[in-house]
């Protein structure tokens, strides 16, 4: 069976707030402005009558109780408990008829919040994402910086099936990890998912007190016909306010995670972003295990790097590191590039600038006989 793993840098794949997708600026402006209203009333320790008729007229007409994931409200009242005596209000009716019954007294009487509604995944740097995922085809793909399993799970219902009309995963799933940003690491596949391990508990051994990954270092154990494949999905320290003895100690914990893996498979992969080139003391660490990066098989006769321009090694941050087992069975190694805007680099004809470049990182992937 010919298996195609692959990873991707999807560099930062949020919903956004509805708000922002109005393309008039003073709509836009009249939106964040009720919304800030609406938060100062909802904070009152007493509602008056003319606060309860302000969030009233603001809940209505915003639809901010509607529970709409084909058009959702710009701004949404979570209600963590709502009902009699810890509810903000309950609406009755539909559509135009709907009106709002008020339950609290004031910011002590209800449980929740307001916030900015999100879209779904529908704008055009999207759908670039989307092609070159599209592209690729893999059967198993490491997904690096998306916001959670949600939008994972709407970028493959509502772009990859819907927009493009492609196959979507039957497969996926994420776990939050360390960034506060809530860019993490996760993964879609066409065979099952068994498990998953999570390491964002790890510490730094030369900082006790801090949490070593700055993401996770997830072991997803995926089904196949024989032995069982372990993904190490990585997303190590970036070079933005640069870290060089964090991403090395990040890297020494992966090589000891790799090592643990392969007493339960002999199909361990290490994927992902590690944010460094090939000759980094990261990369020679992992290396330095048996791992081989499937860019220097004999297979791959592509350009050097992943990122950016891919002219030269040091443009290479993404991998997929492979154990001395699975070596032999490598039929193809690629690198998709024409979600880039870059100099050199021949894009898709939807992406004509940065604004629109599915990311500045390319797919990697890799074929293998299993």
């Amino acid at each position: 069976m010919t298996i195609r793993i692959a990873t991707f840098n999807m560099e930062n794949l949020f919903r956004r707030p509805t708000a922002f997708r109005l393309s008039k600026p003073a709509d836009r402006e009249e939106v964040l402005s009720d919304f800030a209203k609406l938060v100062t009333l909802l904070d009152l320790p007493v509602y008056q009558d003319a606060d309860k008729a302000e969030i009233t007229r603001l809940i209505l007409k915003y639809r901010a109780y509607a529970v709409d994931a084909q058009n959702p409200p710009s701004i949404f009242v979570n209600q963590s408990r709502p009902g009699e005596g810890s509810g903000l209000f309950r609406p009755h009716g539909s559509g135009k008829d709907t009106t709002i019954e008020f339950l609290a007294k004031g910011r002590s009487g209800w449980a929740g919040w307001a916030e900015l509604g999100q879209d779904d995944l529908d704008l055009d740097v999207v759908r670039n994402t989307g092609r070159v995922v599209s592209e690729v085809d893999a059967d198993i793909l490491l997904t690096v910086e998306v916001e959670d399993r949600l939008t994972l799970e709407r970028f493959n219902t509502q772009i990859l099936a819907g927009a493009l009309g492609r196959r979507p995963y039957p497969y996926n799933l994420l776990i939050d990890g360390n960034d506060a940003r809530g860019i993490d690491v996760g993964i879609l596949s066409r065979h099952p998912i068994t498990s998953v391990r999570t390491h964002i508990f790890d510490t730094n051994p030369e900082r006790p007190d801090e949490r070593l990954f700055s993401r996770d270092c997830p072991e997803f154990e995926i089904r196949l016909d024989g032995s069982p494949l372990v993904i190490l999905g990585n997303h190590l320290k970036s070079k933005f306010q640069d870290d060089p003895e964090l991403r090395l100690a990040q890297a020494r914990r992966v090589a000891e995670i790799y090592q643990a893996a392969l007493e339960r498979t002999p199909h361990v992969v290490v994927a992902g972003d590690l944010n460094d080139d090939p000759n980094s003391a990261p990369a020679v660490e992992l290396g330095e295990t048996g791992l081989r990066d499937v860019m220097s098989h004999h297979a791959y006769r592509g350009v050097p790097g992943t990122h950016g321009e891919c002219k030269t090694e040091r443009d290479k941050l993404d991998y997929i590191l492979l154990p001395p087992s699975l070596w032999p069975e490598v039929q193809h190694v690629g690198v998709e590039t024409r979600g880039i805007f870059a100099k050199g680099i021949k894009s898709f004809d939807t992406v004509k600038s940065k604004g629109e470049a599915a990311s500045d990182h390319a797919a990697l992937f890799v074929d293998l006989d299993l």
